[in-house]
């Protein structure tokens, strides 16, 4: 990279509340587009969460400990001031359905209108994943069901762990 290029930075905001294998491969694709991709988990006193802000930032920072690429951090608030305090100028938002893009296409938006110099990057999901999510993700693995192909096998594991104390 010469002196006259920049770092194309991109922020992958979200709750992950488990990570899934569907963030995970959005994840993955975005460091083959951008240098360097923020993963932003969002504090959100409003929902119950199955696993703590730390736990959370611990897992994806395990899960991509093999690449300098991927970075983990928190915010709380609107995702755009959280954007406009750092490095990044990219927002990735991921569609797994028709349904997913009419509130993100709106939220993107709105994005642009509080900060013109924000954009938005959406990817569609892997055919694979369009079902996944974290919601389901809970929900199958609260009911005893087996969760080991929507999630990476660390996730699964810290899984089991909390649904055998409660």
């Amino acid at each position: 990279m010469t002196d006259k290029q920049q770092s194309s930075v991109a922020v992958f905001p979200g709750s992950f509340d488990p990570v899934t294998v569907g963030h995970i491969d959005l994840i993955e694709r975005s460091i083959a587009v951008f240098d360097k991709v923020i993963v932003a988990v969002a504090c959100n006193q409003e929902k119950t969460p199955l696993f703590s802000v730390p736990e959370r930032i611990d897992m994806i920072e395990k899960i991509f400990s093999h690449t300098d690429r991927v970075k983990v951090e928190t915010f709380d608030g609107l995702l755009i001031n959280y954007i406009q305090n750092g490095e990044a100028h990219v927002i990735i938002r991921g569609l797994r359905a028709v349904s997913d893009f009419e509130y993100e296409f709106q939220m993107a938006l709105m994005n642009h209108k509080l900060a013109p110099g924000i954009e938005t990057f959406f990817m569609t999901s892997s055919a694979l994943y369009t079902y996944v999510s974290s919601r389901i993700v809970k929900e199958l693995a609260s009911l005893g069901g087996d969760v080991s192909d929507l999630v990476h096998p660390l996730v699964e594991e810290k899984i089991k762990e909390k649904y055998s104390r409660i």
